[in-house]
């Protein structure tokens, strides 16, 4: 159930905000340059919804889900995988892109190094992911796995089949650096982004309280590292001499 207050919050006070998924696109369209012959993206969807808006703008697009597809776009190429046993030759992919799937990954070391062997030297990973010190990443944490579904269809209205176990495994700065230097990748950059509180709209109340935090944290770069949403780009090293540089 969604408090109409909280609509009416959301609607005023967030109506021209950019949502953390379309920063992700923008910065992803901002790595594509002509040398981008292949994007990978990592945990597509059933329905490839973020890849198909890069068709026509990398030559050959590819798409890896670990659970079946219900749609295949004409021109993409699909794989059903894991993503640490990926059926992509060694130095293949310009660029790899992930969003929403990295929380969910219960052996990361092995991810990591996966998309490192499949990145030609030079290429660069770009995964948005939950933010471990977020309040609502806090709060799932002690819902047990189980029952994430029932919430998650409540709040957003998402199929439960569409929702799976999370781990939170990489999701805080150190580890993404440990994991990062271990399969020999340069972090190259650590984003946090914010969003309306939208965990919080079956309240007005809660909403508003939720919406004074992110406004602060918004606010002040210092408290930066408590926002909802990390965006991690990561580079595979073009000359093994620079693979382990910190």
């Amino acid at each position: 159930m969604i408090s109409p207050l909280a609509i009416r919050l959301r609607d005023r006070y967030y109506n021209n905000a950019s949502h953390p998924y379309r920063v992700f696109e923008r910065h992803v369209q901002s790595l594509i340059g002509p040398q981008t012959q292949v994007l990978l993206d990592a945990g597509c969807g059933r329905t490839m919804p973020v890849l198909q808006k890069f068709q026509g703008k990398v030559p050959k697009l590819i798409g890896v889900e670990l659970v079946d597809f219900t749609d295949v776009p004409a021109g993409i190429e699909a794989h059903n995988a894991d993503l640490a046993r990926l059926p992509v030759a060694d130095s293949s992919v310009d660029l790899v892109m992930s969003r929403s799937v990295f929380e969910h990954l219960t052996d990361p070391a092995a991810v990591y190094a996966e998309l490192a062997r499949v990145l030609r030297p030079g290429g660069k990973v770009v995964f948005l992911t939950a933010n471990f010190w977020d309040y609502g990443t806090q709060v799932a944490r002690l819902v047990p796995n189980r029952f994430h579904a029932r919430v998650v269809r409540a709040v957003e209205g998402r199929p439960e089949e569409d929702t799976f176990p999370t781990a939170y495994k990489t999701n805080t700065r150190r580890d993404i650096e440990r994991l990062a230097q271990h399969a020999h990748l340069q972090v190259a950059r650590i984003d946090y982004l914010s969003q309306y509180p939208n965990y919080l709209m079956f309240s007005g109340i809660a909403f508003a309280v939720g919406m004074a935090f992110e406004r602060l944290v918004s606010r002040f770069n210092a408290l930066r590292g408590l926002r909802g949403w990390v965006m991690v780009t990561l580079e595979k090293p073009t000359t093994p001499s620079t693979a382990t540089a910190r």
